[in-house]
């Protein structure tokens, strides 16, 4: 007998602040379940960004209603747990949690199916909880001591809440290797959506010797690094897009061949990209999807040879990398694109073809197969005697 398809679906998510990774692949699977139900403890997004993400019914958290939240939200993260917990998904069959935090540990009926799609188990209590620690400063005295404590207890929790999830799904085989180490469990790969619209775009004359990155202006995404490493290449231009809270120190140390051009829209990104000698990439990331957005290009990506980007970037094909986090590293590998790429007729097209798979609509497919399999399964443990 057919498997009846999921009725009373509820999408789960961290929180709407900006449109991120995350938010890009939350898309996607509220393109899948238009009429689902979307738990998230904070909404807090812009209009324009909020309507990409249709939606029946939004339920929020407590954390809501919080006055100027979206200012100091990350220092809510010890009453996060609590709050997801309080979500009432009594009624739904099927329950998908976005995870790179707490939504994988939302309390699911017995006879409902949990699918987790995670990003990421919570970086700051794992392998990065040194770096965060230093970042804010917060590697000694009392107050070290305290937020070492407290993400003492966080990893207990995200020990257990996994639990709750039948299935695990990762973003890149990065995350799998570090689901296993947190969690001993195994999760299938699906790589997130890219967009891809830049590769319609007509080639673009290449700017010589001028790199660009994108990113949220953030500590752990390295941006530091290469402007440090543009000091030691006084003839090669850098542009940064992006904005984050790190904008201002950014610029104050910033040498004179490095320009900042803040947000910009998504147009005007993909010609910044298209024209670019190459994209430069230091940080370590779960996937990256802004390198893979740069290959869509016809771009080649400079990168750091750790985290999710290795799915797929190739040393010398499109994309050089390098192995210490060093302002020296990353400049001889900038250098060492000239000699190896310049001239090259079959570049641009190369790196397209590199990410070609790993479109919107690509994932849509192997997303909705992954919750089809799992849905059918355990439809038939339901239906079995006991």
């Amino acid at each position: 007998m057919p498997v009846p398809r999921p009725q009373r679906v509820a999408i789960v998510h961290e929180w709407l602040i900006d449109r991120a990774g995350a938010e890009r692949v939350l898309e996607q699977i509220l393109a899948l379940f238009p009429d689902a139900t979307l738990y998230t403890l904070i909404d807090r997004m812009p209009a324009a960004d909020r309507a990409r993400l249709p939606s029946r019914r939004t339920v929020t958290s407590f954390l809501n209603r919080w006055p100027g939240i979206t200012r100091y939200f990350t220092r809510t993260l010890p009453l996060m747990p609590l709050a997801m917990q309080q979500f009432d998904l009594s009624g739904h069959d099927l329950v998908i949690s976005s995870s790179h935090a707490v939504a994988k540990g939302v309390i699911v009926p017995p006879n409902a199916l949990h699918l987790c799609y995670c990003h990421s188990p919570m970086r700051y209590v794992w392998d990065m909880q040194g770096v965060y620690l230093a970042q804010e400063r917060l590697d000694h005295g009392l107050k070290g001591w305290l937020a070492r404590a407290l993400l003492h207890r966080l990893r207990l929790w995200d020990m257990a809440s996994h639990h709750g999830a039948e299935q695990i799904a990762a973003n890149s085989h990065f995350v799998r290797r570090r689901i296993w180490k947190a969690w001993r469990r195994e999760a299938e790969v699906i790589h997130p959506p890219v967009d891809l619209a830049a590769a319609g775009l007509v080639p673009a004359a290449r700017e010589r010797r001028h790199l660009v990155t994108v990113g949220r202006l953030m500590p752990y995404k390295n941006v530091a690094l290469i402007i440090e490493a543009m000091r030691l290449l006084p003839d090669w231009r850098l542009t940064v897009i992006g904005d984050g809270p790190q904008r201002r120190q950014l610029q104050a140390q910033a040498p004179a061949n490095v320009q900042f051009a803040g947000a910009v829209a998504e147009p005007d990104k993909q010609a910044w990209l298209a024209r670019a000698t190459a994209f430069v990439f230091a940080a370590v990331e779960d996937f990256g999807i802004a390198p893979a957005e740069a290959l869509a290009a016809g771009t080649p990506v400079v990168a750091l040879a750790q985290g999710g980007a290795l799915d797929y970037l190739v040393h010398q094909h499109n994309a050089l990398l390098f192995d210490e986090a060093t302002p020296q590293s990353l400049a001889e590998a900038v250098r060492a694109t000239e000699p190896l790429w310049q001239g090259d007729p079959g570049l641009a097209q190369r790196c397209r073809d590199s990410v070609a798979h790993l479109g919107e609509a690509r994932f849509r497919e192997a997303f909705s197969a992954w919750v089809d399999r799992h849905w059918q399964a355990w439809c038939h443990s339901l239906a079995a005697p006991r």
